[in-house]
């Protein structure tokens, strides 16, 4: 049972709600439209969720083999960093979940175009591998992209555009401009996340050699960077409001709106690094809330 805690531990449960934020809005959008379908919905989250913990395990290996986790660094111990788990047994873990994910977006793929829509099957075939040597080669590797500053650019593209923008076409089969600011409302939430997360940990980082943009760019102006993500991604979800405003009803996600600005209060206040690690979950939970009530605010009344 105890080593049952440790690999649940090491999956980062609580990461996995913020990737499915994009998911969920989607299908909302798709819904709205007459095209949604529960089949493609419930793969998508389990390709989604796939991904998520292969990037969470290899982010785990290939810090853990860079000393990046180390006793000084802020956040959670991790899985490699406490001993519990072996790398060998970590990197069979990741093999495994590379498999699981393949056949989980094969699935995905096949459900949604068949045999009647060859580009999209090959496009989302190609663009299923890039997520996985995307989630993969974040931490791992001597190329590793989230040493390089580069983490916030993927965390952008794949949590943002690619989960609102590419599930739409799953289930409707077409691009639709709709899903455009939604995408890039929570790919800028979902990249604020990750920045929070490197600003907690930015002096352990720079230490070890981490790169990230939170390294490069220093204490001042990273909390200027993180100001610009929040408040642009209330901005956008704002002009989504108004340009396709039907009812009072879709604007019920702008609630949303009264955490987001006292978590950016927090932040630009802040003096200790220790004391952003609560942030992250109230940032993440809140980014799944605008998720949700965006959805459901574009559906209402409907």
């Amino acid at each position: 049972m105890q080593n049952i805690s440790i690999w649940i531990s090491a999956m980062r449960l609580r990461t996995l709600p913020l990737s499915l934020a994009g998911i969920i809005l989607a299908a909302c959008l798709a819904y709205y439209d007459g095209v949604f379908q529960w089949d493609i919905f419930l793969l998508a989250i389990l390709t989604t969720l796939s991904f998520q913990i292969l990037s969470n395990l290899s982010n785990d290996y290939g810090d853990g083999m860079k000393g990046t986790d180390n006793d000084e660094r802020i956040g959670p111990e991790r899985a490699i960093q406490s001993g519990q788990i072996s790398p060998e047994e970590l990197l069979n873990a990741i093999k495994v979940n590379i498999v699981i994910s393949i056949v989980c977006a094969f699935m995905l793929i096949f459900s949604a175009f068949g045999v009647k829509h060859f580009f999209y099957t090959l496009f989302f075939f190609v663009l299923g591998i890039g997520s996985i040597i995307a989630a993969v080669k974040y931490t791992m590797g001597d190329n590793a992209y989230g040493y390089r500053g580069l983490g916030d650019l993927f965390v952008f593209v794949f949590f943002g555009l690619v989960s609102v923008v590419g599930c739409y076409v799953l289930f409707a089969k077409e691009f639709n401009h709709v899903t455009l600011l939604p995408a890039c409302t929570i790919g800028l939430l979902s990249t604020a996340v990750l920045n929070l997360n490197n600003m907690r940990d930015r002096l352990s980082d720079a230490k070890s050699n981490k790169i990230t943009l939170a390294v490069k760019l220093g204490e001042r102006k990273i909390k200027l960077y993180h100001n610009i993500l929040v408040i642009g991604a209330i901005l956008l979800s704002a002009i989504f409001a108004v340009f396709y405003y039907t009812s009072a009803y879709n604007l019920i996600f702008t609630i949303t709106y009264i955490p987001l600005l006292l978590h950016l209060k927090r932040v630009n206040n802040n003096i200790d690094p220790k004391l952003l690690d609560p942030e992250l979950k109230k940032l993440a939970l809140t980014t799944v809330l605008l998720a949700i009530l965006m959805g459901i605010g574009h559906l209402l009344p409907f």
